[in-house]
């Protein structure tokens, strides 16, 4: 589908992500999003001032939306025409090094933290001879 194609209310019920997928595929090469958004807005017929207060709101569409892919120098193109490439260095020893420092991952038990069958402090019942419990009605008298 050609965006001369599309007749003028139909564009107007289309998103600028729509919009830019057909002139990104109709180019079939990279764009800077001044460019993309200046295409939408001529297709629209978008004034400078409306092309000055949008251009932000297009931008957070094509950073969200998984179509599109921003490259380097500010480009942007459609992400089926680029691959994402994994770089894994040469390095085996660096990386061997790294999985050794590793911790292993255990599981811990589930500690009750209101009741420890062994004191861990250096509280000795000498210590707690002169405590007193006293009820909540004993408080009161």
């Amino acid at each position: 589908m050609k965006l001369k194609d599309i007749p003028k209310e139909e564009l107007e019920l289309m998103g600028y992500d729509d919009i830019a997928y057909i002139i990104l595929e109709e180019s079939k090469k990279k764009m800077k999003i001044t460019d993309l958004f200046q295409k939408i807005c001529d297709a629209l017929g978008l004034s400078q001032k409306e092309y000055e207060d949008h251009i932000a709101d297009f931008f957070e569409i094509l950073t969200t939306d998984k179509k599109f892919v921003m490259l380097e120098d500010g480009y942007w193109d459609l992400r089926t025409r680029h691959s994402e490439k994994l770089v894994i260095e040469d390095d085996d020893e660096e990386y061997e090094d790294v999985i050794e420092e590793e911790p292993a991952v255990e599981e811990e038990e589930s500690e009750d933290v209101f009741y420890d069958e062994e004191a861990d402090d250096d509280t000795t019942d000498d210590d707690l001879k002169d405590l007193v419990i006293i009820d909540d009605d004993e408080e009161n008298l």
